[in-house]
């Protein structure tokens, strides 16, 4: 269950007043601050209220910034976390952060281009550009998939250990979602992916998507017939209870800096819930001996690289 939804339901509020509440910082979860009103609770939870309690700014200006310079910004998105407000007009996005952490560093009106989009429940790198000609630099490349991005992604069953989706995507009429394909021309994407390590009913796989399609990844795993775990959308959630949001990490993004063109390098390390879900699937490994095929470890990487 949601964080707002749970505390509007222990202490009777409405879902608004839920959320404002958990955005001011007055809500602990198991003992520690909680400020993410799309966090996926345990069943076992324990939830407090603190009315009184002053409201904590800083949730809102908290930011994980990979790289940064006087052109670009590259930060960590946390999964349940919008990258710009929808049509309901959130105040709390990742784009509001960026902003406000500009400001606070830099004072006057700091400007942030919107370059790239990741789900709301889709963690990981995201670059902002800090002036027009970094903006326009940076969207010429994503249109043109000039750009390095590298995904690791928990998906369920046994998938080859590597292999391409390249079946285009069709827009369902009136639902945000896309289909692959089915005999229909829409547009073209490419998804190429290796497997890193295998569990029993699901594997850990690295994805490096050739085209830069909305929900692109999700669509042709689950096509493939190996949806993303805790993906509710397209198909991962029922035999995923233990996944509280779809487990896809935007782990690494690459691209010449627009002003020197000088290769620039941000990675991101998992978040926790995917650790979490990693420990739980590995856990469960040792308990079916003789299921699990080859690892690949790989090593964690540093956070942020230029001129490599």
């Amino acid at each position: 269950m949601r964080l707002d939804l749970a505390v509007a339901r222990a202490f009777h509020l409405s879902r608004r007043a839920a959320r404002d509440a958990v955005r001011a910082g007055r809500v602990d979860v198991d003992g520690a601050a909680a400020d993410e009103p799309g966090r996926e609770l345990p069943a076992d939870a324990k939830i407090e209220l603190h009315p009184n309690r002053p409201p904590q700014r800083r949730v809102r200006t908290r930011l994980s910034v990979l790289y940064e310079d006087q052109d670009v910004i590259v930060v960590d998105k946390p999964a349940g976390l919008l990258t710009v407000p929808t049509e309901d007009r959130e105040k709390d996005t990742l784009w509001a952060r960026v902003l406000h952490y500009l400001q606070h560093r830099y004072g006057g009106r700091p400007y942030g281009g919107i370059v790239h989009r990741l789900d709301k429940d889709t963690s990981g790198a995201l670059v902002f550009a800090r002036n027009r000609d970094a903006l326009h630099a940076l969207q010429d490349r994503f249109r043109t998939h000039a750009i390095d991005r590298e995904y690791v992604a928990l998906v369920l069953g046994a998938p080859k250990d590597s292999g391409t989706f390249d079946a285009d995507l069709v827009r369902e009429p009136g639902l945000r979602r896309s289909v692959a394909g089915r005999g229909e021309t829409g547009r073209r994407a490419v998804t190429r992916y290796r497997i890193l390590e295998r569990f029993p009913g699901a594997a850990l796989v690295a994805i490096r998507p050739e085209t830069g399609r909305t929900h692109q990844i999700r669509v042709h795993f689950s096509a493939g017939g190996h949806p993303v775990l805790g993906d509710r959308v397209y198909g991962g959630g029922g035999a995923a209870a233990q996944a509280p949001r779809q487990m896809l990490h935007a782990r690494a993004l690459g691209f010449p800096h627009p002003r020197t063109g000088e290769p620039v390098t941000a990675h991101s390390p998992l978040p926790e819930d995917f650790e979490r879900v990693l420990a739980a699937l590995r856990a469960a490994r040792k308990k079916r001996p003789g299921r699990a095929g080859p690892r690949d470890a790989e090593e964690r990487k540093p956070s942020a690289t230029r001129g490599r």
